[in-house]
């Protein structure tokens, strides 16, 4: 994956193939430490402990329609390769935590790469969960809920367009914080 952005794209959209209604997406970026750190967490089914000690196997799946399963296992590589890790934490019928540190300026630290268009895909791809992203960046947290985005875009004509530049403004801004 070219960044980071896919990596909790793909890990979200597992989320939502585990039938999680609510997805909680959080950064955390501090330059002052050299420290970054990704977490996802959803309500879906989860696994049991046999299972989510193989997930990050990249010759394991629970996948029908493929014998491997690169999500989980590329995410991890991406993380070690920067000087940090990945850890997993999951419970049947309690849903899946996934964290992953980063040297925040470690050479081979990908990009953060497009979150506001991941969060467009989740959230207009699936209106029927809940998505919460909530980055902090050297003291300053930005945050959208999908929740709130669609009870003000249901209120306005243009609720896609209205919604996608929603998102992109309170992005953006934290790229320059």
């Amino acid at each position: 994956m070219e960044d980071l952005s896919l990596h909790i794209l793909d890990i979200a959209e597992n989320s939502i193939m585990a039938g999680a209604t609510e997805v909680e997406i959080r950064i955390t970026e501090d330059l002052k430490r050299n420290y970054l750190e990704i977490e996802i967490q959803d309500d879906g089914l989860g696994m049991r402990q046999s299972i989510a000690e193989k997930a990050t196997d990249p010759f394991f799946t629970t996948k029908s329609v493929r014998k491997v399963g690169l999500g989980l296992s590329l995410f991890k590589e991406a993380a070690r390769r920067a000087g940090g890790d990945l850890i997993l934490h999951s419970n049947p019928e309690q849903g899946t935590r996934v964290k992953a540190t980063f040297q925040h300026s470690h050479i081979d630290r990908q990009p953060m790469g497009d979150m506001a268009k991941t969060l467009i895909i989740l959230i207009i791809g699936n209106p029927d969960v809940r998505f919460q992203y909530f980055h902090r960046k050297n003291g300053h947290e930005y945050k959208v809920d999908s929740k709130q985005l669609n009870s003000h875009s249901n209120r306005r004509a243009g609720s896609f367009k209205d919604k996608i530049k929603l998102i992109r403004q309170r992005l953006e801004s934290i790229q320059h914080a």
